[in-house]
C-alpha cells in the first residue's frame, strides 16, 4: 500500500502553530457614544503568545483606533492591567493557551475607575491614594546622611513582600469595597504604606497608621482575598493589610 502524502497546503497547515481566536473587546469612545459596546475580532495567533500580542495584532492590522496602555511588556511596569475573562491580569503575562482560546477571550478595562477610552482608565484617584500614604522614607534627621542607613537582613525581610508592588492597580480594582466607594484607599496604597511602616529605618510609622486609621482606610477591608488573587507579583496583600490593622491596635511594628 502506498504511503499517504500530504500536499504542500496540507503540510503547511499541519505544521502551523497558529489557531483562530476571537477577542471580544469592550469598546468605549466618549466622542462617539456615551455607551460602551462589545466588538469581536478574529485572529490567527500562536497560543503561546500573550493577550498583549493579540491586542497588538488588532491595533496594528485590524483597527488602529483600539486604545490601551502598555510599556515594558515584561510584567514589570504594570501598565497593561485589564480584565481578561473576568479576572484582573497583566495582558503581557497572560498566555492565550492558558485562558481557554476555544471560547471568545473577553478583554475589558479594570473596574472602579473612570474609563477614558476603550481599555484606558483614569488612574489619578489610584495614584492620589498612593501619594497620600507617603510612600517614601522619612526620618527625623533633616540633614543629609553622611553614610548609608544600615539594616539587618532580618529587618529587611520584615517588609520584603510588599516591596514587589508595581502599582498596576490590579489588586485595588478587584476589591468590591473600592468598586462601591472610590474613597477607600484600596489595597495597593495600604501595601505601599506597609512597606515603610515596617521598615526599621523609617520614623513616620505613626503618621501613616493614623492616615490609614481614617474611615476610608484599612478598616474598610472585608478580607475577601480578591486583592491577593489578583496580584500579578504574588504579594500576600490581604496578609499585609491584616498586619497594618494589628499594628494599629497594638502600636507594635
Amino acid at each position: 500500500m502506498a504511503t499517504p502524502v500530504l500536499d504542500k497546503a496540507e503540510a503547511a497547515s499541519a505544521a502551523s502553530p497558529y489557531i483562530t481566536v476571537t477577542f471580544r473587546v469592550r469598546r468605549f469612545n466618549p466622542e462617539v457614544s456615551a455607551e460602551a459596546t462589545w466588538e469581536d475580532f478574529q485572529l490567527e495567533i500562536d497560543p503561546k503568545e500573550r493577550v498583549l500580542d493579540g491586542l497588538h495584532k488588532i491595533k496594528w492590522d485590524l483597527d488602529g483606533t483600539l486604545t490601551f496602555r502598555r510599556s515594558c511588556a515584561h510584567g514589570i511596569c504594570g501598565s497593561d492591567a485589564m480584565r481578561i475573562n473576568g479576572k484582573n491580569r497583566l495582558a503581557c503575562k497572560t498566555l492565550i493557551k492558558d485562558i481557554n482560546p476555544e471560547k471568545p477571550i473577553t478583554v475589558e478595562p479594570i473596574k472602579g475607575l473612570t474609563v477614558l477610552k476603550d481599555l484606558v482608565v483614569d488612574m489619578e484617584p489610584f495614584f492620589q491614594a498612593y501619594r497620600d500614604v507617603m510612600p517614601f522614607l522619612i526620618t527625623k534627621d533633616t540633614n543629609e546622611p553622611t553614610r548609608e542607613r544600615l539594616q539587618s537582613a532580618e529587618d529587611r525581610e520584615r517588609f520584603d513582600d510588599t516591596t514587589k508592588c508595581i502599582l498596576c492597580a490590579a489588586c485595588t480594582t478587584s476589591c468590591p469595597v473600592f468598586w462601591n466607594d472610590g474613597q477607600y484607599f484600596g489595597p495597593a496604597a495600604i501595601v505601599n504604606a506597609h512597606r515603610f511602616i515596617f521598615d526599621s529605618r523609617d520614623e513616620a510609622a505613626e503618621q501613616r497608621l493614623e492616615i490609614l486609621n481614617d474611615r476610608d482606610g484599612v478598616w474598610r477591608c472585608r478580607t475577601t482575598f480578591n486583592c491577593t488573587d489578583a496580584c500579578p507579583r504574588g504579594i500576600e496583600v490581604t496578609k499585609a493589610i491584616a498586619e497594618v490593622k494589628r499594628a494599629l491596635i497594638t502600636r507594635r511594628y
